[in-house]
């Protein structure tokens, strides 16, 4: 009996370690898809304020809570089970699949570039702000959940590249948490963005110290919301640029990778790892912005020729 229970507590043991060891595989696998799905989550940031942009204050958490669900809904019901059997049974259509994203990428960065240099200034109507209906409030989540939708597809492949190397439970958990995780952050940055010049405003009626900060904050929101856009649209030139030159290289086209690693090779022998690194992803940027520009020029044509603006 007491080598039994000692053969049972062995056993226990073991698989405890391997519980462990699983939980360390998911763990490292997570950190390494959530990093490299960083510019996606820098530009969904940026993007999802103005949904609540021209609506009462009060209700500006309860849109993002819906919006929150329905990309929630869209990541773990919709996106991870089709991520999943393209691994199982279509693994090879990974990076083309990949790459055409990382063409969106460019294609959409490249395009706020555009419009921030040749395109009209779009200002939110003023008569926004008056409509409060059950109508406006679907229409605008709706939308929200769409884009969300695109972006979130880009995550859960970019992801799914990062960790192709572990086991189909490793993969599936590990985009679980992947989603899980960026959602909860992108969604509750974004209720902490919104309010912020509404905790400023009450800030500012008080007698004291913080009058001062509260008035600051609300003066700021509008420059921070700006450069986060800033920062989201150059994250997605580099994660697209960088994920069409990984491409290019998985099959066999070296011409462009080897004249970006050969250029990092030389920045990081000079500079250091850290300018090494800026430099990697400023090349990527600018086969980003290449790409992007392409497609944006084509795009453009073809909305020309059918009579589109």
């Amino acid at each position: 009996m007491p080598s039994g229970l000692a053969a049972l507590l062995d056993d226990v043991a073991g698989i405890a370690k391997l519980a462990a060891a699983s939980v360390d595989d998911v763990g490292a696998a997570a950190g390494r898809a959530g990093t490299k799905a960083a510019g996606l989550v820098i530009d969904d940031t940026a993007v999802t304020p103005k949904y609540v942009t021209g609506l009462k204050p009060e209700r500006e958490l309860p849109i993002i809570w819906r919006i929150a669900k329905g990309s929630i809904f869209n990541k773990l019901v919709i996106l991870v089970p089709v991520a999943m059997l393209l691994s199982a049974f279509l693994p090879w259509a990974l990076t083309p699949i990949l790459m055409l994203g990382g063409t969106y990428l460019c294609f959409e960065g490249a395009e706020k570039v555009y419009e921030a240099l040749f395109g009209e200034d779009h200002k939110i109507e003023n008569a926004a702000a008056t409509q409060n209906s059950k109508e406006l409030e679907d229409q605008k989540v709706k939308s929200a959940v769409r884009t969300d939708m695109i972006l979130s597809a880009e995550i859960v492949a970019i992801s799914l590249g990062e960790i192709t190397d572990q086991s189909l439970v490793t993969q599936a958990i590990t985009l679980v948490a992947v989603s899980i995780a960026i959602t909860g952050g992108v969604y509750g940055a974004v209720g902490l963005l919104v309010k912020l010049d509404d905790i400023g405003l009450h800030l500012a009626k008080d007698e004291g110290a913080l009058a001062g900060f509260g008035r600051g904050l609300v003066k700021v929101m509008p420059t921070v919301l700006k450069v986060i856009g800033v920062v989201g649209t150059a994250a997605m030139l580099w994660v697209g640029g960088g994920i069409i030159v990984h491409g290019l290289e998985s099959f066999g086209l070296e011409t462009i990778p080897h004249i970006v690693h050969s250029a990092t090779h030389v920045v990081e022998e000079s500079a250091g790892g850290l300018i090494g690194w800026a430099a990697e992803a400023g090349l990527f940027g600018v086969v980003g912005i290449i790409v992007g520009a392409v497609v944006v020029a084509a795009h453009h044509l073809w909305v020309k020729a059918r009579g589109g603006h």
